[in-house]
Protein backbone atom coordinates (compact mmCIF):
# COMPACT_ATOMS: atom_id res chain seq x y z
CA UNK A 1 0.00 0.00 0.00
CA UNK A 2 1.57 3.77 -0.67
CA UNK A 3 0.71 6.37 1.84
CA UNK A 4 1.01 9.82 1.57
CA UNK A 5 1.25 12.85 4.50
CA UNK A 6 -1.99 13.77 5.23
CA UNK A 7 -1.31 17.80 5.10
CA UNK A 8 1.16 18.84 7.92
CA UNK A 9 0.09 16.59 10.16
CA UNK A 10 2.99 14.22 9.60
CA UNK A 11 0.65 11.18 9.83
CA UNK A 12 0.72 9.00 6.86
CA UNK A 13 -2.26 7.92 5.53
CA UNK A 14 -3.05 5.47 2.38
CA UNK A 15 -3.71 6.36 -0.79
CA UNK A 16 -6.94 4.56 -1.10
CA UNK A 17 -9.13 5.60 1.44
CA UNK A 18 -12.50 3.76 2.28
CA UNK A 19 -15.81 5.16 2.15
CA UNK A 20 -18.69 3.82 4.34
CA UNK A 21 -21.62 5.45 2.18
CA UNK A 22 -22.14 2.33 -0.10
CA UNK A 23 -21.24 -1.04 2.30
CA UNK A 24 -23.48 -4.07 1.03
CA UNK A 25 -26.78 -3.93 1.81
CA UNK A 26 -28.98 -6.85 2.67
CA UNK A 27 -31.27 -6.97 -0.89
CA UNK A 28 -34.44 -4.48 -0.84
CA UNK A 29 -33.30 -3.77 2.29
CA UNK A 30 -31.56 -0.42 1.07
CA UNK A 31 -31.08 0.75 5.28
CA UNK A 32 -29.31 -2.57 6.34
CA UNK A 33 -26.00 -3.01 6.31
CA UNK A 34 -24.94 -6.98 5.51
CA UNK A 35 -22.72 -6.83 8.29
CA UNK A 36 -20.80 -10.12 7.32
CA UNK A 37 -20.30 -8.93 4.19
CA UNK A 38 -19.08 -5.61 4.75
CA UNK A 39 -17.10 -6.76 7.90
CA UNK A 40 -15.36 -9.23 5.78
CA UNK A 41 -14.27 -6.16 3.28
CA UNK A 42 -13.00 -3.73 5.99
CA UNK A 43 -11.22 -6.42 7.80
CA UNK A 44 -9.29 -7.16 4.15
CA UNK A 45 -9.12 -3.61 3.80
CA UNK A 46 -7.49 -2.92 6.96
CA UNK A 47 -5.03 -6.02 6.83
CA UNK A 48 -3.75 -4.89 2.84
CA UNK A 49 -2.84 -1.36 4.57
CA UNK A 50 -5.99 1.20 4.23
CA UNK A 51 -5.97 3.09 7.28
CA UNK A 52 -8.41 5.80 6.41
CA UNK A 53 -11.97 5.16 6.94
CA UNK A 54 -14.95 7.58 5.96
CA UNK A 55 -18.41 7.70 7.27
CA UNK A 56 -20.77 10.18 8.00
CA UNK A 57 -24.10 11.00 10.69
CA UNK A 58 -26.96 9.74 8.31
CA UNK A 59 -25.21 7.21 5.84
CA UNK A 60 -27.50 4.12 5.48
CA UNK A 61 -30.28 6.05 7.06
CA UNK A 62 -33.94 6.51 4.86
CA UNK A 63 -33.36 10.38 5.23
CA UNK A 64 -30.42 12.98 6.01
CA UNK A 65 -32.49 14.22 8.45
CA UNK A 66 -31.86 10.73 10.86
CA UNK A 67 -29.48 8.79 12.46
CA UNK A 68 -27.90 5.81 9.93
CA UNK A 69 -26.24 2.32 10.37
CA UNK A 70 -22.93 3.54 9.22
CA UNK A 71 -21.81 5.12 12.36
CA UNK A 72 -22.35 1.88 14.78
CA UNK A 73 -21.90 -0.10 12.03
CA UNK A 74 -18.19 1.30 12.01
CA UNK A 75 -17.57 0.83 15.76
CA UNK A 76 -18.58 -3.25 15.74
CA UNK A 77 -16.62 -3.66 12.75
CA UNK A 78 -13.50 -2.06 14.83
CA UNK A 79 -13.55 -3.83 17.39
CA UNK A 80 -11.15 -6.56 18.14
CA UNK A 81 -7.43 -4.31 17.87
CA UNK A 82 -8.76 -2.80 14.41
CA UNK A 83 -9.52 0.30 15.16
CA UNK A 84 -6.06 1.41 16.80
CA UNK A 85 -4.78 0.73 13.03
CA UNK A 86 -7.04 3.21 11.37
CA UNK A 87 -7.65 6.85 11.17
CA UNK A 88 -11.59 7.61 11.65
CA UNK A 89 -13.28 10.35 9.99
CA UNK A 90 -16.93 11.40 10.14
CA UNK A 91 -18.92 14.55 9.76
CA UNK A 92 -20.87 16.86 11.88
CA UNK A 93 -24.69 17.22 9.68
CA UNK A 94 -24.94 21.16 9.37
CA UNK A 95 -28.11 21.25 7.90
CA UNK A 96 -29.28 19.44 11.48
CA UNK A 97 -27.61 22.53 13.52
CA UNK A 98 -30.20 24.83 15.06
CA UNK A 99 -28.26 26.36 17.80
CA UNK A 100 -24.71 25.92 18.80
CA UNK A 101 -25.71 23.16 21.70
CA UNK A 102 -27.05 21.31 18.58
CA UNK A 103 -22.80 20.41 17.63
CA UNK A 104 -21.88 19.87 20.83
CA UNK A 105 -24.92 17.47 21.36
CA UNK A 106 -24.19 15.85 17.54
CA UNK A 107 -20.62 15.28 17.78
CA UNK A 108 -21.03 13.40 21.80
CA UNK A 109 -24.01 11.55 20.20
CA UNK A 110 -21.29 10.79 17.31
CA UNK A 111 -18.55 9.42 19.91
CA UNK A 112 -21.13 7.67 21.33
CA UNK A 113 -22.21 5.45 18.17
CA UNK A 114 -18.59 5.50 16.86
CA UNK A 115 -17.38 3.94 20.54
CA UNK A 116 -14.39 5.87 20.41
CA UNK A 117 -13.13 8.50 22.97
CA UNK A 118 -11.56 10.62 19.60
CA UNK A 119 -12.38 10.96 16.28
CA UNK A 120 -9.45 11.47 14.49
CA UNK A 121 -10.75 13.82 11.21
CA UNK A 122 -14.13 15.58 11.95
CA UNK A 123 -15.63 17.63 8.89
CA UNK A 124 -18.37 20.18 8.77
CA UNK A 125 -20.53 17.77 6.02
CA UNK A 126 -21.39 19.27 3.26
CA UNK A 127 -20.70 23.07 3.05
CA UNK A 128 -22.37 25.43 0.78
CA UNK A 129 -22.61 29.28 0.52
CA UNK A 130 -26.12 28.72 3.01
CA UNK A 131 -25.03 26.49 5.35
CA UNK A 132 -21.29 27.95 5.56
CA UNK A 133 -23.45 31.87 6.74
CA UNK A 134 -25.33 29.64 8.83
CA UNK A 135 -22.61 27.75 10.79
CA UNK A 136 -20.67 30.43 10.66
CA UNK A 137 -23.78 33.13 12.53
CA UNK A 138 -23.93 29.87 14.84
CA UNK A 139 -20.41 29.53 16.43
CA UNK A 140 -18.58 26.87 14.48
CA UNK A 141 -15.66 28.06 14.86
CA UNK A 142 -15.56 28.71 18.55
CA UNK A 143 -17.23 24.44 18.08
CA UNK A 144 -14.21 23.54 16.39
CA UNK A 145 -11.21 25.41 18.78
CA UNK A 146 -13.18 23.73 21.74
CA UNK A 147 -13.82 20.07 20.38
CA UNK A 148 -9.69 20.25 19.35
CA UNK A 149 -9.44 21.62 23.01
CA UNK A 150 -10.73 19.12 24.64
CA UNK A 151 -9.63 16.17 22.64
CA UNK A 152 -12.71 15.05 21.26
CA UNK A 153 -11.39 15.60 17.99
CA UNK A 154 -7.71 15.38 16.18
CA UNK A 155 -8.21 17.38 13.19
CA UNK A 156 -10.63 19.48 11.38
CA UNK A 157 -11.89 19.85 8.08
CA UNK A 158 -14.75 20.49 5.80
CA UNK A 159 -16.57 18.35 2.65
CA UNK A 160 -17.61 21.20 -0.08
CA UNK A 161 -20.26 21.03 -2.58
CA UNK A 162 -20.49 24.60 -4.25
CA UNK A 163 -18.21 27.35 -6.07
CA UNK A 164 -14.89 27.99 -6.58
CA UNK A 165 -15.01 31.97 -5.01
CA UNK A 166 -16.86 30.56 -1.75
CA UNK A 167 -14.24 27.53 -1.46
CA UNK A 168 -10.99 29.75 -1.45
CA UNK A 169 -13.09 31.53 1.28
CA UNK A 170 -13.24 28.66 3.71
CA UNK A 171 -10.14 27.49 3.31
CA UNK A 172 -8.68 30.90 4.14
CA UNK A 173 -11.58 31.50 7.08
CA UNK A 174 -9.93 28.36 9.73
CA UNK A 175 -6.98 26.86 10.16
CA UNK A 176 -7.85 23.58 8.86
CA UNK A 177 -6.12 20.71 8.52
CA UNK A 178 -8.08 19.05 5.21
CA UNK A 179 -11.05 19.54 3.31
CA UNK A 180 -12.80 16.90 1.21
CA UNK A 181 -14.09 17.91 -2.41
CA UNK A 182 -15.98 15.89 -5.25
CA UNK A 183 -13.14 15.07 -7.88
CA UNK A 184 -12.57 13.08 -10.90
CA UNK A 185 -11.03 13.68 -14.42
CA UNK A 186 -14.93 14.72 -15.64
CA UNK A 187 -15.47 17.06 -12.74
CA UNK A 188 -11.39 18.36 -12.83
CA UNK A 189 -13.36 21.92 -13.43
CA UNK A 190 -16.86 21.38 -11.20
CA UNK A 191 -17.11 23.55 -8.09
CA UNK A 192 -13.78 23.81 -6.12
CA UNK A 193 -11.92 21.42 -9.16
CA UNK A 194 -8.28 21.68 -10.15
CA UNK A 195 -7.44 25.06 -9.06
CA UNK A 196 -9.36 25.08 -5.65
CA UNK A 197 -7.25 21.61 -5.22
CA UNK A 198 -4.15 23.41 -5.83
CA UNK A 199 -5.37 26.70 -3.75
CA UNK A 200 -6.19 24.07 -0.90
CA UNK A 201 -2.99 22.17 -0.87
CA UNK A 202 -0.46 25.21 -1.55
CA UNK A 203 -2.32 26.44 2.45
CA UNK A 204 -0.99 23.05 3.34
CA UNK A 205 -4.50 21.26 3.75
CA UNK A 206 -4.61 17.04 2.68
CA UNK A 207 -7.13 17.05 0.42
CA UNK A 208 -9.28 14.09 0.10
CA UNK A 209 -11.23 12.95 -3.49
CA UNK A 210 -14.41 11.94 -3.11
CA UNK A 211 -16.87 10.37 -5.89
CA UNK A 212 -13.23 9.26 -7.87
CA UNK A 213 -15.86 7.32 -10.40
CA UNK A 214 -18.37 9.52 -10.11
CA UNK A 215 -21.05 6.86 -8.37
CA UNK A 216 -19.60 4.50 -10.80
CA UNK A 217 -20.92 6.40 -13.50
CA UNK A 218 -17.52 6.65 -15.14
CA UNK A 219 -17.35 3.20 -15.51
CA UNK A 220 -21.01 1.90 -16.53
CA UNK A 221 -22.08 5.32 -18.18
CA UNK A 222 -18.74 5.67 -20.19
CA UNK A 223 -19.67 6.04 -24.08
CA UNK A 224 -18.64 2.74 -26.13
CA UNK A 225 -16.55 6.06 -28.14
CA UNK A 226 -14.61 6.73 -25.08
CA UNK A 227 -13.95 2.89 -23.83
CA UNK A 228 -12.36 2.33 -27.48
CA UNK A 229 -9.99 5.58 -26.93
CA UNK A 230 -9.12 4.66 -23.26
CA UNK A 231 -8.37 1.10 -24.47
CA UNK A 232 -5.88 1.57 -27.51
CA UNK A 233 -4.48 3.83 -25.35
CA UNK A 234 -3.05 1.40 -22.81
CA UNK A 235 -4.21 -1.72 -23.40
CA UNK A 236 -5.53 -3.77 -20.41
CA UNK A 237 -5.91 -0.87 -18.27
CA UNK A 238 -9.64 -0.62 -16.75
CA UNK A 239 -11.78 2.56 -16.22
CA UNK A 240 -11.23 2.39 -12.92
CA UNK A 241 -7.74 2.35 -13.23
CA UNK A 242 -7.99 5.13 -15.50
CA UNK A 243 -10.27 7.01 -13.32
CA UNK A 244 -7.73 6.03 -10.21
CA UNK A 245 -3.81 6.89 -11.94
CA UNK A 246 -5.57 10.46 -13.39
CA UNK A 247 -6.07 10.93 -9.51
CA UNK A 248 -3.01 9.67 -8.00
CA UNK A 249 -0.71 11.06 -10.81
CA UNK A 250 -1.57 14.60 -8.86
CA UNK A 251 0.51 15.62 -5.69
CA UNK A 252 -1.69 17.76 -4.33
CA UNK A 253 -4.42 13.98 -4.09
CA UNK A 254 -4.17 13.35 -0.57
CA UNK A 255 -6.67 10.56 -0.30
CA UNK A 256 -8.58 8.89 -2.84
CA UNK A 257 -11.86 8.17 -1.07
CA UNK A 258 -13.71 5.41 -3.19
CA UNK A 259 -17.06 3.91 -1.37
CA UNK A 260 -16.98 0.31 -2.38
CA UNK A 261 -19.98 -1.98 -1.90
CA UNK A 262 -18.65 -5.81 -2.56
CA UNK A 263 -15.27 -7.62 -1.73
CA UNK A 264 -14.59 -7.65 -5.95
CA UNK A 265 -14.64 -3.80 -5.48
CA UNK A 266 -12.45 -3.48 -2.35
CA UNK A 267 -9.59 -6.10 -4.12
CA UNK A 268 -9.68 -4.18 -7.43
CA UNK A 269 -9.23 -1.14 -5.59
CA UNK A 270 -6.94 -2.17 -3.04
CA UNK A 271 -4.51 -3.79 -6.04
CA UNK A 272 -4.43 -0.56 -7.77
CA UNK A 273 -3.62 1.24 -4.52
CA UNK A 274 -0.81 -1.24 -4.06
CA UNK A 275 0.94 0.32 -7.28
CA UNK A 276 -0.22 3.67 -7.21
CA UNK A 277 2.25 6.44 -7.16
CA UNK A 278 2.21 9.89 -8.32
CA UNK A 279 3.74 10.22 -11.81
CA UNK A 280 4.26 12.02 -15.31
CA UNK A 281 1.84 10.85 -17.65
CA UNK A 282 3.16 10.23 -21.15
CA UNK A 283 1.72 12.75 -23.40
CA UNK A 284 -0.80 9.85 -25.50
CA UNK A 285 -2.41 9.20 -21.62
CA UNK A 286 -3.19 12.79 -21.13
CA UNK A 287 -4.20 12.98 -24.73
CA UNK A 288 -6.00 9.91 -24.14
CA UNK A 289 -8.11 10.84 -20.98
CA UNK A 290 -9.14 14.69 -22.68
CA UNK A 291 -10.32 13.04 -25.68
CA UNK A 292 -12.46 10.48 -23.79
CA UNK A 293 -14.00 13.00 -21.51
CA UNK A 294 -14.62 15.13 -24.68
CA UNK A 295 -16.93 12.51 -26.01
CA UNK A 296 -19.23 12.70 -22.80
CA UNK A 297 -19.39 16.62 -22.64
CA UNK A 298 -20.78 16.18 -26.20
CA UNK A 299 -24.09 14.21 -25.23
CA UNK A 300 -24.41 17.13 -22.82
CA UNK A 301 -28.20 17.92 -23.12
CA UNK A 302 -28.03 21.58 -22.36
CA UNK A 303 -25.34 23.91 -23.67
CA UNK A 304 -25.13 25.85 -20.21
CA UNK A 305 -21.77 27.32 -19.89
CA UNK A 306 -22.69 28.87 -15.94
CA UNK A 307 -22.16 32.00 -17.17
CA UNK A 308 -24.21 33.35 -14.40
CA UNK A 309 -26.48 35.66 -16.44
CA UNK A 310 -29.25 34.42 -16.30
CA UNK A 311 -28.81 34.99 -12.39
CA UNK A 312 -30.60 36.14 -9.73
CA UNK A 313 -34.20 33.88 -10.52
CA UNK A 314 -36.50 35.90 -8.74
CA UNK A 315 -37.92 32.80 -7.21
CA UNK A 316 -34.03 31.48 -5.93
CA UNK A 317 -33.79 28.46 -8.69
CA UNK A 318 -30.37 27.80 -9.66
CA UNK A 319 -30.55 27.48 -12.80
CA UNK A 320 -27.16 26.54 -14.46
CA UNK A 321 -27.09 23.43 -10.93
CA UNK A 322 -30.22 22.12 -12.18
CA UNK A 323 -28.84 22.13 -16.01
CA UNK A 324 -25.22 20.68 -14.62
CA UNK A 325 -27.46 17.61 -12.90
CA UNK A 326 -29.50 17.36 -16.10
CA UNK A 327 -26.32 16.96 -18.50
CA UNK A 328 -24.86 14.53 -15.98
CA UNK A 329 -28.01 12.56 -16.30
CA UNK A 330 -27.90 12.39 -20.42
CA UNK A 331 -24.00 12.02 -20.47
CA UNK A 332 -23.29 9.32 -17.99
CA UNK A 333 -26.34 7.93 -17.59
CA UNK A 334 -25.49 8.98 -13.76
CA UNK A 335 -27.63 7.67 -11.28
CA UNK A 336 -26.29 9.66 -8.40
CA UNK A 337 -27.47 12.99 -10.42
CA UNK A 338 -31.12 12.78 -9.13
CA UNK A 339 -29.99 12.24 -5.32
CA UNK A 340 -27.77 15.15 -5.71
CA UNK A 341 -30.82 17.31 -7.11
CA UNK A 342 -32.56 16.66 -3.60
CA UNK A 343 -29.33 16.57 -1.79
CA UNK A 344 -27.23 19.42 -3.48
CA UNK A 345 -30.26 22.05 -3.70
CA UNK A 346 -32.39 23.56 -1.26
CA UNK A 347 -36.60 23.17 -2.56
CA UNK A 348 -36.25 26.97 -3.83
CA UNK A 349 -33.74 26.13 -5.94
CA UNK A 350 -35.08 23.60 -7.69
CA UNK A 351 -36.27 23.43 -11.46
CA UNK A 352 -39.76 22.97 -9.80
CA UNK A 353 -39.38 26.15 -8.41
CA UNK A 354 -39.87 27.95 -11.31
CA UNK A 355 -42.71 30.49 -12.17
CA UNK A 356 -42.04 30.62 -16.15
CA UNK A 357 -41.48 34.20 -15.91
CA UNK A 358 -39.31 34.09 -18.40
CA UNK A 359 -36.56 37.08 -17.71
CA UNK A 360 -33.85 34.45 -17.18
CA UNK A 361 -34.16 33.71 -20.87
CA UNK A 362 -34.09 37.30 -22.62
CA UNK A 363 -30.44 37.40 -20.24
CA UNK A 364 -29.08 34.62 -21.45
CA UNK A 365 -26.23 34.83 -24.12
CA UNK A 366 -26.62 30.91 -25.25
CA UNK A 367 -30.46 31.42 -26.47
CA UNK A 368 -31.23 28.34 -24.07
CA UNK A 369 -35.06 27.92 -23.77
CA UNK A 370 -34.28 28.09 -19.68
CA UNK A 371 -38.72 27.39 -18.96
CA UNK A 372 -38.38 24.29 -21.10
CA UNK A 373 -35.33 22.81 -19.91
CA UNK A 374 -36.29 23.72 -16.37
CA UNK A 375 -39.93 21.38 -17.24
CA UNK A 376 -37.29 18.74 -18.23
CA UNK A 377 -35.63 18.35 -15.25
CA UNK A 378 -38.79 18.57 -13.27
CA UNK A 379 -39.58 15.29 -15.63
CA UNK A 380 -36.55 14.08 -14.70
CA UNK A 381 -35.58 14.18 -11.06
CA UNK A 382 -39.97 14.71 -9.37
CA UNK A 383 -41.55 12.88 -12.03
Amino acid sequence: MNYRTFGNTGLQVSALGFGCMRLPVIEKEPTRIDEAHAIEMIHLAIDRGINYFDTAYPYHSDSFSKPGASEPFLAKALKNGYREKVYLATKLPCWLVEKREDMDRLLNEQLHRLDTETIDFYLLHSLNQATWDKMLRLGVLEFLDSALQMGKIRYAGFSYHDELPLFKEIVDAYPWTFCQIMYNYYDEHFQAGREGLVYAAEKGLAVVAMEPLRGGSLVSGLPEESRRILKEAVPGRSEVEWAFAWLWEQAEVTVVLSGMSHLDHAKENIALADSSAVSVWTEKEALAIEEAKGIVKKLQRVDCTACGYCLPCPEGVNIPRNFSLSNDHHMLHDPAAKNRYFGLLSEAERASNCVQCGVCEDQCPQHIPIRAELEHVVDLFEH
